[in-house]
């Protein structure tokens, strides 16, 4: 039976292998499991050190996906919820990010990502550019 495929890598060799090989990774064994504790680890790290620089942070993480809030609130869930997060604060933090190295989604509205390619080094590093980032908030 004939079946119509259309679209810019659509059937490409290239993109085929490479999902292939996506498909492969994501199904070893804790994958998911160790991308989750990652993501979890940064935010952990984040929190603690808007913690010790005094800034109302809020932070969530769902397997390799995390956001962050600069709000009083215990969990922000909506977007009416972050329309009332401190978005000056959130953009001025992402500039600082930014000075220190670390590419953060420029926007609060949307989420963060961590992969398997990051290391434990990565991590330490932006907890640390995030400390000194805090730090210029007060």
């Amino acid at each position: 039976m004939p079946v119509y495929q259309a679209g810019t890598l659509s059937g490409n060799p290239v993109a085929m292998v490479a999902g292939l090989a996506v498909l492969n990774k994501i199904s070893e064994p804790d994958f998911h499991k160790t991308l989750g504790a990652k993501a979890a680890r940064l935010v952990s790290g984040l929190k603690t050190a808007a913690d010790e620089a005094g800034v109302p942070f809020c932070v969530v993480s769902v397997g390799g996906m995390f956001g962050f809030f600069f709000s009083e609130a215990d969990v922000v869930s909506s977007f009416a919820e972050v329309q009332n997060c401190d978005l000056a604060r959130f953009k001025a933090f992402f500039h600082y990010m930014l000075e220190e190295g670390v590419y953060l989604a420029p926007a609060a509205f949307e989420a963060g990502f961590i992969s398997q390619a990051h290391t434990d080094e990565d991590i330490d590093f932006t907890i640390a550019a995030a400390k000194r980032s805090f730090a210029k908030l007060v």
